[in-house]
């Protein structure tokens, strides 16, 4: 009835609006009410108003535990109700949103089938029998989460839709007043919702139809993922961040601003806090040796230990009197049994390592005492399983550092150890040589009846060294004396009330820290007995304590937060457990904050078994002071501890705050005792001088106690930092006298002198100047339905330092029944989490095959290792998400294109502008005629030549043996020409000035046939032909290329004539539009009644067909002026005479390559060795033989040729030895010329050898041919550079005469922005250019602006122009674009010079006029070419080259061998080739990401992952781009994984 419904809304909003205040008590007595408080209250109120279908049973508290741990348990240590209630709350703001995030592609085989029959939820729970929020949020669909829910959405919907647009993301640190109801929506604005997404979602992802930038659209997975990351990216971010980059010439780092609203620090400074005073107790012993001598005389039966099997029985039980007898004999032994009398081995105050397992507590009890009694100092380690533990090699630099040279060890450790097949055991990577000396009584001497140790009082002699392992992974033993280590026990002794022979039940490690100070230290020196659980029984039985406890009636146990967890999970209802006798149990791990919930639901389940509430008793310490606080056991009955109940928010800036704001983000503390006796305790800011914090602020806990370590061994300045410590008040004035110790630990002291730790500085990370404790950060990722997808507790979180701020990693495992899409769902789960609950954006969330993250000897993860791994990649992640969109706030504003340096407004004086002189510069004078020079053509040359000189040989052809193939005189080639000549005219009916497609393999057949159609008067087109083995992609450009020419006619040889007419072709093109094909293979007899000659010099010779790096396939027209004037260039740049040999490996089909391998020997008379690149792939060392062989002083090759001989000459000698400094080179390269040299091979005549190109010179891999084969003889100066493009294929060859080519170096940053400057070599950021060769003769260029065409000024960056003889004089296009002709071939400068006409190159570049003088003794000026105005990416406003990013990515992983980028929709793709197992796919995401981050200051957008050789390449060696960016949109990759990052 509709009043009923009124009455039940009013009461439910009554709870609702009083729900609100649930938390919002700081330090109250109460504990936090927990959604299972709020359903009993909600169900007694409003019970009355539901028809009752059945009667609730209510179970007992342990079976609804029980039941609650049986749905999927999750890592109790790091469990809270009401923080699971605020992680489910926050996600559930995000579930309104439904718009999908692209999830990665991966290759099928690198995805683990798994079968959702396997998987199976947590069953639902009724209302009052899951208790509170410890489940997954399996249980949303109940009533009462709904409630709670709707109340969150309905309480921030307003502000979260609101939330201030902006497209560059700003900081995880902009926390604005509004609280976590902004924050709530942060995240989920960039990873727009996936909480569930849909199958229907899915299919609407896939038909996505996106349009490419050219207007095609381009209907595919990929682009549809790429489009919808687009989409998710222009969602409204955080409001934006005062960047911290100002767009300046150097794009500095600003220093961050602080956000007026954030909390500051209200209260009064604090005082130093000191603890009891430290009783003296008469019988107290002097020392702990002389309290083992006591005990081991009076009480020799009194039971010290007693050590436990892995059944839980019984092993051994050391005596007090064993354990004296055994320790002196050990320290007889190490004083006079190693080394000679003369030389002992081990000395008073020597350092010896104790390597003993876990589950052998007598053995390392003895020998530690042993040692104490020998005056030596031990340095206890963990046991190392293989030469490469994680870890391992750091704690050898320890021991190393501390001059161990002996490890004492038990008898089944020493036989376990690995060993070489000698039986030694090997020296672990990075220990020192150390003797291993067997402690067992059986191997050991008796020592003689009158020899004693010397015992002394406790001095101030180091006792032992207590090894720590940092955050970075660097390990140092802290030194502590035996006077503090004797103070500690007191301490101990009074704060626990330890009295002789009671029983102390141990769990933890008793090697170091807790577990040392109370089962091996404090119980001797009180005469107590120790029950101590190993590690190994613990996993095969949990509850193997508590059995224990009850069993001996032991008074006090030592535990962690885990063991309590474990036996949580483990009890079913164990009847006979009493835990009555327990008047202490020490949590060692008291100081976690999230050890609380341990510690609630264990009292919580073992109560109602005799545990007493005020025995739980959590402590706080560190290796540097020891023991800094714990809390005392209470009398019964009197008031339960304090709890703190703290704002995230608050405590991220450092401040203590009550949460009242939206309640979602609250730390609960639990105290961890007052001061420890004798000690005075202040808490101190974490960074900068040692100031007092206030009252109300998170510091650094330090102490001033004699109980503390004293330094780092052998690390005096850290030591000072740590050890030596004075703080001072906030007028400078030192609190004590006495040095403080920092302790390590973040908390404050608060109300009633109680100690609160928040957290630990090594779990610190400062992002965007605000602080967050990994800890918090793994208690919220476990909070998101963790069970079901990875393994409780392992799960590691660390800070990387990207662009000058941390970022926060998160690694987990992650269960192997996982699917793909349930993973990526939880990991967006929890990066929203993240973002609400702490308002950091997470930057990576990689989750790795269950088992493989490293562990520390006691099962924990190695986090410095974990977080090395990731840095190097080597961390084979199965699922990775990166968010660097929403996480990198701090990069440089987009710049704002400025006005061009020097416009028509600039005053011109002479050659001057601005004040800087003109950037302009030519080559020589083409100078005085020669004999061959008389003549317009080539074909009138060849004729002259085959009169004057008929038997002159102008072509060598080299097979892949080396051996001469074929060879052409000038009357030969003169003959041949004229045949096909004939040839044309019979059979082809070929008219003047028809255009002739010549498809032929590089040799002496292309070259006949390009002089027979200028006979014939016809225009050749010279076309690579198709690859037998790649019909299907290299046919169609064929096709293509004769199409646009033109061409009336094809020309080629007889087997590729039948490769045209084929299955396989008719499958690629339709072959029946071919023109006329005619094989040359069978020529005519006869002769060509008359050959022809043009009329005019003018018109067209050939047309020269090349596909650029951007996928266009761009015709130029060649005049016979022109051809005539290039190749006259060249011979005089070259100095090529009859007499001159030129050896040519290069592809003979357009630019400089076809010009030198058929035009230029017919012009000069000079010998052409040829050598096609192909023969180079069966023979490598074929192109540098040739050039031995034939004494030749020039060659000409590609880059890829040069790679080739790089990469490809190792293979052939592995069985040659390589001597003197070369070793290291060559190895590094994988070559060893020393195979080379055995066949005499001499590069000591070559004069120049020049790389063949249209692009930057690549600089690295020049050099290193260089270097590498200088020791046969090669000169570095020789190897020099061209370049040329599509209006003019040659302007400048670094030729014979003239400096050498110089480099300079510039900054990379500055070249965004289009400007030159030049920095010193090494300088960071600074990028290495050589001049592309000299200006060829009859060249002129000049630097102009590309958008107003005004020259610049020299050393700026601008469009090279060129006017020369032999320009292109136009592109040969099917539709004749006008527009593009007059621009590219006749543009004329804006102003000052604006009568020449100048041809575009598309290239950026500089002059720089150099200190060297050419030839004519005028000094030289240099060109340096930075990349091709097409290929370079506008981002951010600025322009980047993709070579640049390109080599960034490839020095980053040594599995990439080659990457190539571009961009799509202004999102950056990176495509790098993997050379490994698919398994290291992954590894490559972050590191892409954060090299392009760091030296670019951009954002990947798209990372994919392909196999070797997908990356298209030309036969220059320069890599396709667009052809790439279409195969990938087009899914036709076949990529290994494709990431997308948010």
């Amino acid at each position: 009835p509709r009043e009923l419904g009124q009455q039940v809304l009013s009461v439910y909003c009554f709870i609702s609006k009083n729900m609100g205040n649930k938390v919002s008590f700081c330090l109250s007595l109460t504990g936090d009410i927990t959604q299972k408080g709020y359903e009993k209250k909600r169900s007694k109120l409003i019970g009355a108003y539901f028809p009752q279908r059945r009667t609730p049973v209510t179970p007992s508290s342990s079976s609804r535990y029980h039941r609650r741990r049986s749905s999927g348990s999750r890592d109790e240590r790091y469990r809270s109700d009401v923080h699971t209630e605020a992680v489910q709350a926050a996600l559930a703001k995000h579930k309104e949103r439904k718009m999908a995030v692209p999830m990665p592609s991966k290759r099928r085989s690198l995805v683990v089938q798994t079968s959702m029959d396997a998987y199976t939820p947590p069953d639902g729970e009724e209302e009052d029998g899951g208790g509170g929020g410890g489940t997954s949020s399996s249980r949303e669909g109940s009533i009462s989460m709904e409630h709670w829910i709707n109340r969150a959405i309905h309480g921030t919907s307003s502000t979260t839709t609101t939330t201030t647009s902006s497209t560059a993301s700003s900081s995880s640190s902009s926390t604005r007043s509004g609280g976590s109801g902004a924050a709530g929506g942060r995240l989920a604005d960039v990873l727009a919702q996936h909480v569930h997404i849909s199958a229907h979602h899915r299919h609407l992802c896939v038909s996505v139809c996106v349009c490419s930038p050219s207007g095609v659209p381009v209907s595919s997975r990929v682009s549809a993922k790429i489009q919808q990351l687009v989409n998710t990216l222009k969602r409204p971010k955080r409001p934006p961040l005062r960047e911290f980059f100002v767009d300046d010439f150097e794009e500095l780092l600003e220093v961050q601003q602080p956000d007026p609203n954030q909390p500051k620090a209200e209260g009064a400074q604090m005082v130093a806090m000191g603890g009891e005073q430290l009783g003296v107790v008469t019988n107290w012993p002097p020392s702990l040796e002389a309290a083992l001598q006591r005990w081991g005389t009076i009480s020799p039966k009194a039971p010290c230990l007693t050590t436990m099997d892995t059944n839980g029985k019984p092993l051994y039980v050391l005596t007090y009197g064993k354990l004296w007898s055994r320790s002196v004999k050990v320290a007889y032994n190490l004083l006079h049994k190693l080394g000679t009398k003369q030389e002992p081995l081990v000395r008073p105050g020597d350092r010896v390592a104790l390597v003993f397992p876990n589950n052998d507590p007598a053995a390392f009890m003895t020998a530690f005492y042993g040692c104490l009694l020998a005056e030596v100092v031990p340095v206890p380690i963990e046991v190392p399983l293989t030469r490469k533990d994680a870890g391992s090699q750091q704690i050898g630099f320890l021991l190393g550092s501390c001059g161990v040279t002996v490890a004492l060890t038990s008898d089944t450790c020493h036989k376990g150890l690995p060993k070489s097949p000698t039986g030694e055991i090997p020296q672990f990577k990075g220990w020192p040589k150390v003797l291993w000396f067997v402690t067992e009584s059986k191997h050991l001497s008796k020592p003689p009846r009158d020899w004693f140790p010397h015992i002394k009082d406790a001095n101030q002699d180091n006792a032992y060294i207590e090894y720590k392992t940092c955050k970075d992974g660097s390990v140092l033993g802290v030194t502590v004396m035996r006077i503090a280590m004797l103070t500690h026990c007191q301490t101990l002794t009074q704060s626990c009330s330890y009295t002789e022979a009671e029983t102390i039940v141990n769990v933890l490690d008793f090697k170091k820290d807790v577990g040392l100070w109370h089962a091996i230290l404090t119980s001797v020196m009180n005469m107590m007995h120790v029950i101590s659980i190993p590690y190994a029984l613990m996993k095969v039985n949990p509850l193997s304590w508590i059995q224990k406890v009850c069993q001996y009636k032991a008074k006090v146990a030592c535990v962690k937060s885990r063991d309590m967890h474990w036996a949580l999970v483990a009890h079913r209802d164990q009847r006979d457990i009493n835990l009555s006798s327990l008047r202490m149990l020490v949590v060692a791990d008291g100081s976690n904050p999230w050890s609380i919930s341990s510690c609630d639901a264990f009292l919580n389940v073992f109560q109602s078994k005799g545990l007493k509430p005020e025995v739980i008793c959590p402590c706080a310490s560190s290796p540097e002071a020891l023991t800094v606080a714990i809390r005392r056991p209470l009398e019964e009955g009197s008031t339960p501890p304090a709890r703190g109940i703290l704002s995230m928010q608050g405590l991220s800036h450092g401040v203590i705050r009550v949460d009242t704001e939206e309640k979602l983000s609250v730390l609960t503390l639990q105290d961890v005792g007052s001061v420890m006796p004798g000690a005075v305790m202040c808490v101190v800011k974490p960074e900068g001088v040692p100031q007092l914090c206030k009252t109300d602020e998170i510091g650094e806990l330090c102490v001033c106690t004699v109980a503390t370590g004293t330094s780092y061994y052998g690390l005096a300045g850290m030591t000072k930092n740590t050890f030596e410590v004075f703080p001072v008040s906030n007028i400078g004035t030192p609190v004590s006298e006495f040095p403080f110790t920092r302790t390590g630990l973040l908390g404050f002291i608060g109300p009633g002198a109680l100690i609160f730790v928040a957290g630990k500085m090594d779990g610190l990370m400062v992002v965007g100047g605000r602080r967050h404790n990994a800890d918090d950060i793994v208690a919220t990722a476990l909070a998101v339905e963790p069970m079901k997808f990875v393994y409780r507790g392992r799960i590691a979180v660390f800070s990387i330092t990207v662009l000058h701020d941390e970022r926060i990693v998160v690694v987990a495992e992650q269960r192997p029944d996982s699917t793909e899409e349930d993973s990526f769902q939880w990991m967006s789960r929890v990066l929203q989490a993240i973002d609400s609950i702490h308002q950091v954006g997470v930057y990576c969330l990689a989750l790795v095959p269950s088992n493989t993250l490293p562990k520390t000897p006691l099962g924990g993860i190695h986090l410095s290792e974990t977080k090395q791994l990731f840095l190097e990649g080597a961390l084979h992640p199965c699922n990775v998400l990166m968010c660097p969109h929403t996480c990198v706030t701090n990069l440089p504003k987009p710049r704002q294109k400025q006005p061009g340096t020097i416009g028509p407004a600039s005053v011109m004086v002479g050659n001057l502008v601005s004040g800087k002189r003109i950037a302009q510069a030519s080559g020589r004078d083409l100078g005085q005629i020669e004999d061959n020079d008389q003549f317009l053509f080539l074909s009138e040359v060849l004729q002259w030549r085959a009169q004057t000189t008929p038997d002159h040989v102008l072509y060598t052809l080299l097979n892949s043996r080396g051996t001469i193939a074929s060879s052409l005189t000038c009357v030969q080639l003169h003959k041949r020409a004229e045949k096909i000549a004939t040839m044309l005219a019979e059979r082809g009916h070929l008219q003047d000035g028809d255009h002739v497609a010549l498809v032929y393999p590089p040799g002496i057949d292309l070259i006949v046939a390009f002089y027979g159609c200028l006979y014939a008067g016809c225009v050749p087109i010279t076309v690579r032909p198709p690859h037998p083995q790649n019909i299907a992609t290299t046919l169609p450009t064929v096709k293509m290329i004769v199409e646009v020419s033109r061409s009336v006619c094809v020309m080629t040889t007889q087997l590729i004539s039948k490769l045209l007419k084929s299955k396989e072709a008719l499958a690629a093109v339709d072959v029946r539009s071919w023109p006329p094909v005619l094989d040359t293979d069978d020529l005519p007899k006869k002769k060509p009644p008359l050959l022809y000659k043009p009329s005019n010099p003018d018109t067209l010779a050939y047309l020269d067909f090349s596909v650029s790096t951007t996928g266009m396939l761009a015709g130029v027209k060649m005049s016979h002026t022109a051809t005539s004037a290039f190749c006259r260039s060249i011979k005089l740049q070259c100095e090529l005479y009859p007499s001159r040999e030129v050896a040519i490996c290069l592809d003979p089909y357009c630019g400089l390559g076809f010009v030198l391998w058929c035009l230029c020997s017919v012009y000069s008379g000079h010998q052409s060795i040829l050598i096609p690149p192909s023969e180079l792939e069966v023979n490598p060392a074929l192109w540098l033989s040739a050039v031995s062989q034939y004494k030749v002083r020039d060659t000409f090759c590609s880059y890829s040729v040069m790679e080739l001989c790089t990469k490809g000459l190792g293979l052939q000698t592995d069985s040659l030895k390589v001597s003197g400094a070369l070793n290291v080179l060559l190895v590094n390269l994988c070559v060893h010329p020393c195979l080379l040299q055995s066949r005499g091979l001499d590069l000591s005549r070559v004069r120049t050898c020049v790389v063949v190109a249209e692009e930057r010179p690549r600089i690295a891999l020049t050099q290193s041919f260089s270097k590498l084969f200088k020791d046969l003889g090669l000169h570095p100066r020789a190897v020099s550079t061209s370049f040329g493009c599509r209006v003019n294929l040659a302007i400048c060859l670094q030729g014979t005469s003239g400096p050498d080519p110089t480099t300079v170096y510039v900054d990379m940053r500055a070249l965004r922005h289009d400007r030159v400057r030049l920095v010193e070599r090494g300088s960071p950021h600074s990028l290495p250019l050589m001049e592309s060769g000299k200006i060829l003769p009859g060249v002129r260029i000049i630097i102009a602006n590309p958008e107003t065409k005004g020259p610049m000024g020299e050393s700026h960056l601008g469009e090279i122009w060129v006017h020369s003889g032999h320009n292109a004089s136009g592109y040969f296009t099917v539709y004749g674009d006008e527009a593009l002709q007059s621009d590219h071939f006749s543009s004329r400068l804006s102003f000052g010079d604006t009568q020449t006409v100048w041809a575009r190159t598309g290239y950026l570049g500089f002059l720089r006029r150099t200190e060297l003088t050419d030839a004519s003794g005028e000094r030289h000026d240099a060109l340096y070419v930075v990349g091709a105005l097409e290929e370079a990416m506008e981002l951010r406003g600025m322009r980047y080259h993709p070579i640049d990013i390109e080599t960034s990515v490839i020095r980053t992983h040594k599995s990439i061998t080659e990457c190539a980028v571009f961009t799509w929709t202004n999102l950056l793709v990176v495509v790098v080739e993997l050379d490994g197992s698919e398994q290291e796919a992954l590894d490559l995401v972050p590191l892409v990401t954060n090299v392009v981050l760091e030296e670019h200051y951009l954002i990947v957008g798209v990372v994919v992952v392909v196999d070797i050789g997908v990356i298209p390449i030309n036969s220059r060696g320069e890599k396709q781009r667009m052809h790439l960016r279409d195969g990938f949109l087009a899914d036709q990759l076949d990529p290994i994984y494709v990431a997308y990052n948010m």
